[in-house]
């Protein structure tokens, strides 16, 4: 057991000085109340399938809005639920608010790409900001966002929201995850124009309309699932300024309400998001378990089985620097540092998203997302 321990409490340790390294390389950033030198358009594109149990609340935020000079284009991609009345209660009488109706998905489109698409099309921005139908906005997040974009002349700018828990399964995968794809994002060499390294969220992608229109906008990624990453990857690719920033008073974000849907939300692409490597894959699940669950495993088999002091100090530490990460991850995620003892049960449900986010590519190929399958 005691080389387990050493083996263990080393792998610990890289991770921890790895996310240290990482986070310090994290920008933020702070809501801007004041006035600017200029206040160019902004368009504010929404595609909406199926969302009308959030979309009220974004649209409400949108419209609220301290910026002078801005539009809001919803698009309707087909939804079956109340979607559409939500949208024709929000345009009536209020100018500002752009209504699209859904079209028959064209061949090689992937929906939501083809929504915005067409949301792009209809926009007359200088700026045009792509976001999700589940954001909830600050008065200020358009103002913030212009002043930040002009003032470091960014091309693109994409911004990670604050975290809103609701159910159980939110409060215990949801962290893992997200701490997973924090982990992944190499902050300062995506933030580097002399790296190729990109990432783009699909919460809050802010172009220049210039940008978006010398990389094809979503004409480029018309089939991908992953469009928000790969707008990114083509920016950096044309050479063209990127900026990742967490942004956490601009917005806040509720993916998922249910263990069922964040199964099917990370299903849908993060095997896709890892290349489709099941080496990488498998890799990441190892990793994942590895760090987050089992040090609770050793520790409390250490204990149990009287390992000898040496063996047992390291299972005791790692685990220590396993619950102190957890602790971190809470405070940032605003949630109860007690939530943090559940993370290994959120690490084995997402480990097995990963299994059968693979499984489901490579047997089949393809991805399914709202009632819509795609080529994977």
């Amino acid at each position: 057991m005691g080389w387990l321990a050493a083996i263990q409490f080393a792998w610990v340790v890289w991770v921890v000085v790895y996310l240290v390294r990482n986070h310090i390389h994290i920008e933020k950033v702070s809501p801007v109340s004041g006035p600017l030198d200029a206040f160019p358009k902004v368009s504010v594109c929404v595609p909406a399938r199926n969302e009308a149990r959030d979309l009220g609340a974004c649209l409400e935020s949108l419209l609220k809005q301290d910026y002078p000079d801005f539009e809001v284009i919803v698009v309707d991609d087909q939804s079956t639920d109340g979607t559409a009345e939500v949208i024709r209660s929000f345009a009536a009488g209020e100018e500002r608010l752009v209504p699209l109706s859904g079209e028959p998905l064209p061949e090689g489109w992937v929906g939501k790409t083809y929504a915005l698409h067409r949301a792009s099309q209809k926009a007359r921005g200088e700026f045009i900001l792509f976001t999700d139908a589940d954001l909830v906005f600050e008065p200020c997040a358009l103002r913030t966002a212009v002043y930040y974009a002009r003032n470091k002349n960014l091309d693109l700018m994409t911004w990670m929201p604050s975290t809103r828990f609701g159910s159980f399964w939110e409060r215990v995968v949801q962290p893992v995850v997200f701490g997973f794809i924090a982990g992944l994002t190499r902050f300062e060499k995506v933030n580097s124009p002399d790296s190729a390294s990109a990432m783009g969220f699909g919460a809050f992608l802010f172009f220049r309309r210039g940008a978006y229109e010398a990389i094809d906008g979503h004409r480029g990624v018309k089939g991908e699932i992953l469009e928000d990453v790969l707008l990114a990857r083509r920016v950096k690719q044309a050479g063209l300024r990127l900026w990742v920033a967490d942004a956490k008073p601009m917005f806040s974000l509720r993916m998922y309400h249910s263990l069922g849907e964040i199964w099917a939300g990370w299903r849908k692409n993060v095997f896709i998001a890892l290349r489709k490597s099941i080496l990488r894959t498998l890799g990441h699940v190892l990793g994942i378990v590895g760090f987050v669950a089992s040090p609770y495993v050793l520790a409390g088999a250490s204990l149990i089985a009287g390992a000898p002091l040496a063996s047992a100090g390291l299972a005791l530490a790692g685990l220590g620097l396993v619950v102190a990460t957890g602790f971190g991850l809470c405070d940032e995620l605003g949630l109860a540092r007690r939530y943090s003892f559940l993370f290994p049960l959120g690490a084995l449900v997402f480990a097995a998203i990963l299994l059968n986010s693979m499984l489901g590519v490579v047997r089949g190929g393809r991805t399914q997302w709202r009632g819509r399958t795609y080529p994977a």
